[in-house]
């Protein structure tokens, strides 16, 4: 709580600069509310600056999406005790259904409160498998160092883009991806099929598990 108030403090000027933007340029609005299913599965409604107008990414909302501001409204959502600094990312009860993980053996995904930021969303994972893989990793050798780790990287992402700054991971992670997945495989996600790291995607791919179904999906309307 204590450093999502400060996160508020430290980017209250960047959050004026970009509400103004959005004003600027369709007239707002600026946030954008979308249910999604938070600890042990309780829905609640995320919070973001608003990046597509009528189905299409906007001018401002591409610059917030490449840098990640886009998620800074989730700084309220700590504050309200809905998500944590660090965790899964938090999904619409639509994507949790079409990806099969309502079941009891993905319960450990809600375990814990759906973060700003965690090792699937800073990988950008676009397979479930992977995403769902690196959650448990998280889950299994979580620390305050980790963590820490996480937090700032994601600093990195928005001076420098999620693009760059997912090549600088991938190339650390290779290093102890082998270990790391072989923990996540032990509870076999899928058990037929294989986990591997994957590039991370492109500047203009969807990222997180919903990939598939694009993120326009998830923001219709917005």
């Amino acid at each position: 709580m204590i450093g999502a108030a400060a996160g508020v403090i430290v980017f209250a000027p960047a959050m004026a600069l970009i509400a103004i933007a959005i004003l600027i340029e369709d007239g707002g609005p600026v946030l954008f509310r979308q249910p999604r299913l938070g600890y042990r599965r309780v829905p609640f409604d995320i919070l973001k600056f608003r990046s597509m107008r009528d189905g299409r990414i906007t001018r401002v909302g591409r610059v917030l999406r490449a840098t990640g501001l886009d998620e800074i409204p989730q700084l309220f959502n700590i504050l309200r005790g809905e998500m944590s600094a660090v965790g899964p990312r938090p999904l619409t009860a639509a994507d949790v259904d079409r990806l099969g993980w309502s079941g009891e053996r993905f319960d450990f995904r809600w375990e814990c409160a759906p973060g700003l930021t965690g090792l699937a969303q800073l990988l950008g994972m676009g397979a479930a498998d992977a995403a769902l893989a690196w959650d448990r990793v998280h889950a299994e050798r979580w620390s305050p160092w980790l963590d820490c780790q996480l937090i700032a990287w994601s600093f990195v992402v928005n001076a420098f883009g999620k693009a760059r700054t997912r090549r600088w991971i991938h190339r650390y992670a290779q290093r102890f991806a082998a270990e790391q997945f072989a923990l996540a495989v032990a509870g076999r996600v899928n058990d037929n099929t294989p986990i591997r790291v994957e590039p991370p995607p492109s500047d203009n791919e969807p990222d997180g598990p919903q990939a598939s179904a694009g993120r326009s999906r998830i923001e219709e309307g917005s």
